[in-house]
Formats: C-alpha cells, structure tokens, sequence
C-alpha cells in the first residue's frame, strides 16, 4: 500500500489493514508448512491411539476390491489439481460402503511412507509441472515485450472503464484450461492495471478472484464438468438407478454465475480494493522496480503485434488440423468427442505453452528486442531462474498435503460434518445452504473440486433427492461452494505464486497481503453467489440441459 494521503479508513478497512499486519508477521510459508508437517505427525497419532474412524458411502472405480478400491479412492482424494480429471474420465464408478480410520504417520507404516514417498509426492504435485511448462511459453512472450505490448493495444482500443470486466470476464472463463489461468491470466492482470496507472497488485487480486474463486462455473463444457457429472450420476443411482443427467446439466446455472460474478469482482475492486490499495508508488517495489510503458505503440512494436498475430494464425491453422476433423488425432479415439475428455483438452497447458512461445519469437523478431534462436532460450532460462523459492515451496507444501490425506483425518472431518448437517431435519432449502457453507469450510483442508465431491455426493444427492431437490440443484450447490475459499486457503498450490507476484510490486507484500485483499471477494461472493442460487431454486429456473 502506498503511504499517500488517504480518506479516513471505515470499519472494514480498518479490520483488513489489521489482518494484513496479523498475516504479515506469519513465518516464511516454507516455516509455516513444516510446522504443520508436526503437528499433522503428532495429531494423527494421537486420533489413532484414540481409534476415530468412520463407516461411509465411497464413490470408487469398477472391477476393484475392497483394498483395491482404498488405494484408488485416496489417490483421488490426494490430488486436487488438473491430474484428477485428466486421468480418471474413462474410469466408471459405483458406490461402496467404506470404513476409514486415522493412520497414524507415527507407526511403522507411517514412518515408511513419510520415508519413501519424498520423490512420488513431489512428482506427482501438478502444480510443479503445469507451472514450468507454462512459464517456457510465458517468458519468451514478456521477455520479447509481447505481453506489455498487447496490453497496451488493449488498453488503447478498449475503454478505460470496460477493461477491469475484461479481465473479470476472461479470468473466470480461464477455468476451460485448467490452472493456465492461476499462470498467465493473474499477473497479466496486474500488468493491465500498471499500464493503466491503477494499483497493479489491485490487478492481482482482481486476476486471483476471477480465476480461482470461480472456478467451478463457464460458459463452456470443461474436462471438470465430466468427472462432476459422473460422480452425481453414480449418487444418483443409489435412489433412482434410471435416472442420469448431461455435462449440461448446470449450464443456464453456470452461464448466469458467470455473468454475475464478472460484475461483482469488477466492483469489488473497484468500490473496495482499489480504495484501500491507494496510488501505487513505483518504489515499493524496491530495488527491481517493474517496467512501466505507456502510450501509443511505435512502428517496431506495431510491426512485431503484424508478425505475432500471423505466427498465431499459423499455429490455430495447425491446430485446427489437429483437432477439427472427425478422427483427428488429438479427438477422443474411441468418442471422437473434443470438447470435455480428449487429448485436446486433457494437454491444453501445451497449446497454451506453444502459444506464447510461437507469438512471442514471432513479436520478438518482428520488434528486434530479439534477434536469434539464443535470445529465446535466453529468455526461458530467465523465467525458470526466478522460481527456486516457488518449487522449494511446493516440495514442502507436497509433503504436507500428502501426510495429512494419507492420515485420512480431513476426510474423517468432512464426512461427520456432512452427516451431522444430514441429520439436522432442516428444509431443503436451508441443508442446500447448510450444504454450501459445510463445502466451503472443507475447502480450507481439502482444495480439490473433485476430492471433495466424491466424499459429499454419496452423502447429500440420496438425501435431497428424497427432499424433492433434483440432483442438478444439488451439483449446482457444490459448485457455489467449491470455489471462493480457494484463494485465501494456503492449501491452494498457487497461493503462495500469487504472494511472490504481489513481492514483484511491493517487496513487503506477504501472505497477510493477499489474504486481507482477497477477504472481501470471497465475502461477498459467497454471499451473492448463494443468494443468486437460493432464488434460482426457489423460482423453479431449469439448471441447464
């Protein structure tokens, strides 16, 4: 924030500056997550000693044991990012009583897996790839000036006002390709507001709001969508084994979540962050303070948008190719289906990687800020280097996430909270709200959309099908409350990216930073969002298809 005058500070802003204080003094998140690697030690074997455990309905694959079924349901249950829907669309489901009790890391068992599994729970935390592979695209395009270019052509052809529901709208929408959104789409944003002279670290929160805290809604069917749908579907089974619903089943929903939401983050920022952010003053940044240009484009910059804009042409021509016609290679082989599960799809991060790159050379050259193969690789050698800290993070935060799903302490928690709501006799509406509330506290432990999923649909589809409450209302529910805790949760993979994105333009900026700036989105958002769904409901609107 910048120490410019301001206007005399109202209760809500007076309790954010204090949450960010608070949050600021927090250790560095390595520190933070460590801690916690203890204490999960120590608590897991604590439960164990004290035998809690807990019989369920478990959504798990066909054709598999009980034991079988186990291992398969917590692989689902550890990963929560783009892996889960990539991998477990061809599989078909069915429900089967479960009995899971705490395992303790403490055990011979325990100290095995905390010993062996090092490497497997590194590899197999996405997020480490999606991030590397995005950023070799990435930083050719802003190290050639392509990105501050577009941003500015934007900025010149839009505007001023129309521009922060742009970014609203293309960062909800972002979810269509998974976690690209979380890498390109919230430091872009920053960027934007930079350009424009508005707070660029306003811009962050706006990007993080969009992408992560809508998640679960799009104007478009996603590989998410599939996975959701089948897991309802197989719930459904449970009261009614002929009835199924579509990946459209929550479209109309999805469509006008979309439309809503953008206009609120929009005003959110604008009405409460931005207020709060000030004037942005350049020297918080510190000593590497970031480039701003402005004002028209000049006739090499022009050029290098013509060369970029044909390169991008090109590359949709090759995809296209790739994609379009039946029995394309990159349609499903056996569906023939592009749009939900297929290659296409489940490898969007690479089209967008090969996007950046192929345009960005491609501006590079035509701009001469870049001259030969060398300056290319030069430029992906820069963006890896800047992300030591970020991975030694993520080595850390994989282990935790890994010890605490392997304790099954989280799903423990979630199931009793969700039959404790089942048990409580409210109106079907009231449990839909009890539902969405129950979800979103969850969220802080378990972020993955389909983890928790496959733990509530066994639980709340049976039971408000028998309320009358049709399972496309319920699907519906848990898309509300499955997104906004995303971005104030550490749990999240890409908090702490948006922390070093905020130390870009304020060297101070830390987790509290974040967290107090996101706090009034996921407030308000909660709050608008359930209300949009509680009237849908009760005015009998058709969900989707």
């Amino acid at each position: 924030m910048s120490d410019t005058e301001q206007a005399p500070k109202g209760l809500m802003q007076r309790i954010l500056d204090v949450v960010e204080k608070a949050g600021n003094l927090v250790p560095h998140p390595v520190l933070i997550f460590l801690s916690l690697i203890l204490i999960v030690i120590a608590l897991s074997h604590v439960l164990y000693l004290a035998g809690v455990n807990h019989t369920f309905q478990a959504i798990v694959p066909e054709g598999t044991d009980a034991s079988a079924a186990k291992g398969e349901y917590t692989q689902l249950y550890d990963y929560g990012t783009k892996v889960e829907y990539d991998t477990l669309q061809d599989k078909h489901y069915k429900i089967e009583k479960q009995s899971i009790s705490v395992r303790s890391l403490v055990s011979f068992e325990g100290i095995r897996f905390i010993y062996s599994s090092l490497i497997p729970n590194f590899m197999s935390f996405t997020a480490v790839g999606l991030m590397i592979v995005a950023m070799v695209g990435a930083g050719v395009a802003e190290a050639s000036g392509l990105v501050n270019a577009l941003i500015r052509k934007l900025v010149i052809v839009s505007p001023r006002w129309a521009l922060i529901y742009i970014l609203s709208f293309v960062g909800i929408l972002s979810s269509v390709a998974a976690d690209a959104g979380y890498l390109v789409l919230i430091p872009l944003a920053g960027t934007a507001f930079l350009s424009i002279g508005r707070h660029p670290i306003a811009g962050l929160a706006l990007g993080f709001a969009a992408v992560a805290g809508a998640f679960t809604v799009n104007m478009l069917i996603k590989p998410l969508d599939a996975v959701l749908v089948e897991f309802t579907t197989d719930a459904i089974a449970l009261v009614d084994p002929t009835l199924t619903i579509g990946l459209a089943s929550n479209l109309w929903f999805s469509i006008a979540s979309v439309i809503v939401l953008t206009i609120l983050l929009a005003v959110i920022t604008e009405r409460v962050i931005e207020p709060r952010m000030g004037k942005y003053d350049i020297a918080l940044a510190g000593d590497n303070p970031p480039n701003v240009e402005q004002g028209a484009l000049s006739v090499d910059e022009s050029r290098g948008l013509l060369y970029a804009g044909l390169a991008l042409l090109a590359t949709l021509v090759i995809f296209g190719l790739l994609t379009l016609p039946s029995g394309a290679p990159l349609r499903h082989p056996d569906t023939d289906v592009l749009i939900g599960n297929s290659p296409f799809m489940n490898g969007l991060i690479a089209l967008i990687m090969i996007l950046f790159l192929v345009t960005g050379a491609a501006y590079g050259f035509g701009a001469r800020t870049m001259n030969s193969l060398t300056d290319i690789i030069k430029s992906m050698e820069k963006a890896m280097s800047g992300l030591g800290g970020l991975i030694l993070l993520f080595l850390v935060l994989s282990q935790f996430i890994a010890y605490f799903n392997y304790t099954n302490m989280g799903t423990i928690l979630a199931l009793k909270l969700a039959e404790l709501l089942a048990a409580a006799n409210f109106p079907a509406l009231l449990l839909l709200i009890g539902f969405i509330i129950v979800v979103a506290l969850i969220d802080f432990l378990i972020t993955g959309a389909i983890a928790k999923w496959a733990l509530f649909a066994p639980i709340f589809v049976p039971l408000l099908m028998a309320l009358a409450v049709a399972p496309e209302a319920v699907l519906a529910a848990y898309r509300v409350a499955d997104s906004p805790i995303n971005t104030i949760t550490p749990l999240n993979a890409y908090f702490a990216l948006v922390v070093g994105f905020a130390q870009k333009y304020d060297k101070n900026a830390g987790v509290g930073t974040v967290v107090s700036m996101m706090l009034p989105y996921v407030i308000l958002t909660f709050v608008v969002w359930t209300a949009l769904f509680a009237a849908w409901h009760l005015l009998g609107i058709p969900w989707g298809l």
